[in-house]
């Protein structure tokens, strides 16, 4: 009988994994270079009663478990894993690299080498399945794209099969416009021991977990509020035309944020003449963005200059609020040990839960499915 494991790489606070939790995936090992976003993942997962994963976490660089003793460490788990077991990575190497807003140095950037070193792990332990993340850039923009199929060339090489899709975050009804490439690969003879028919019958039967209310086309089609004169405190209808739950407001009241233990952690302006003419909706800078309270968010990217500002409050955006737009479980809460410019950096840095759950449940239906496993049997 086997169950689903799950080796975590890059996994900064651990959005994208709770959501393959909630799904009924189990989370054996976690690798995150980061010492003050592992620091959340453990913070969060006590907070929510959940279970540490157990083979324990490794705060350190991916390189190291690719070579010597951390290597052969992490092959007696994996072996021990194999013998009972379904094993799959997921990660999503940092991306400044491949984003036009970032370096855009591509595979040679800093950040770009650890997207070369996660193929590489995944080539080295042949898990089962694995889930890659990544920007928009590494599929839309040529010189990254060229990289990015060798990857998945090297893939195919070492017998997986895959599918991708640009997805956008507001498709799984998370109130936040960030468009990402996820890539899905699976071992082709755990589906049929046909390579070819084994890639027809994933391209076929793998369903992204879309929410059909949420399609990008009806998204797009909607008249959304674009801006509104910033009054404090102030009070503004719903729109009857818009789609509520995809909402900042809705999930602000939803995560009942002004009451959450990070309600009060933002940072506090010196002075709020600037924070009192920018109106409610205004994104068209670059920094100092006003959310509107009945549209959803730019992409969340705390940091670097970027500062988004709560739809009618003369201040940013708080850390509760910042994890609501995440979409993220209100139970979910970073420690106040850490710096305010840490807790955005790690929560802008996360995979939307919603999206990451949706996805997780898509892969789950799918080896249950196409790879003879009976889906009790994945429960146990």
């Amino acid at each position: 009988m086997k169950s689903l494991r799950i080796y975590s790489f890059f996994s900064g606070a651990g959005f994208l994994d709770l959501g393959f939790e909630t799904e009924g995936f189990f989370i054996d090992f976690v690798n995150e270079y980061n010492e003050a976003f592992l620091e959340v993942y453990k913070y969060a997962r006590k907070n929510m009663n959940l279970k540490g994963p157990q083979y324990g976490y490794y705060c350190g660089d991916i390189n190291d478990l690719l070579k010597g003793k951390r290597k052969k460490e992490l092959l007696s788990y994996i072996n021990a894993d194999r013998k009972k077991e379904m094993i799959g990575f997921i990660g999503g190497p940092p991306c400044p690299d491949f984003s036009v807003a970032g370096k855009n140095e591509g595979i040679n950037g800093d950040n770009g080498k650890l997207t070369n070193s996660y193929k590489r792990a995944i080539l080295l332990y042949e898990p089962d399945f694995f889930i890659f993340e990544n920007v928009k850039g590494l599929w839309s923009t040529k010189k990254h794209r060229e990289e990015y199929n060798k990857i998945k060339q090297a893939f195919s090489r070492k017998g997986y099969v895959f599918v991708d899709k640009l997805v956008n975050s507001l498709e799984y009804g998370v109130p936040q416009e960030r468009e990402r490439i996820i890539l899905f690969g699976v071992k082709y003879d755990l589906i049929n021991k046909d390579k070819s028919l084994a890639r027809k019958i994933l391209s076929s039967n793998f369903s992204w977990g879309v929410n059909e209310k949420y399609s990008i086309n009806t998204i797009k089609e909607i008249q959304w509020p674009t801006t509104s004169t910033f009054v404090l405190d102030s009070v503004l209808k719903c729109p009857s035309n818009v789609i509520e739950e995809l909402t900042v407001e809705y999930w602000f009241r939803k995560n009942n944020v002004y009451n959450h233990n990070n309600s009060t952690d933002y940072f506090e302006p010196r002075s709020t003449t600037r924070f009192n003419t920018i109106q409610e909706g205004d994104v068209s800078k670059k920094s100092f963005k006003r959310l509107h309270r009945w549209r959803y968010s730019p992409t969340a990217a705390y940091g670097n200059n970027e500062v988004h500002l709560h739809p009618y409050k003369a201040r940013r955006i708080s850390v509760s609020e910042a994890l609501a737009i995440q979409s993220l479980p209100k139970e979910f809460v970073l420690p106040k040990t850490l710096s305010k410019s840490e807790m955005f950096k790690t929560i802008g840095n996360g995979v939307p839960y919603l999206m990451s759950k949706a996805i997780a449940h898509s892969i789950k239906a799918f080896l249950t499915s196409e790879t003879g496993e009976d889906e009790n049997v994945l429960h146990n």
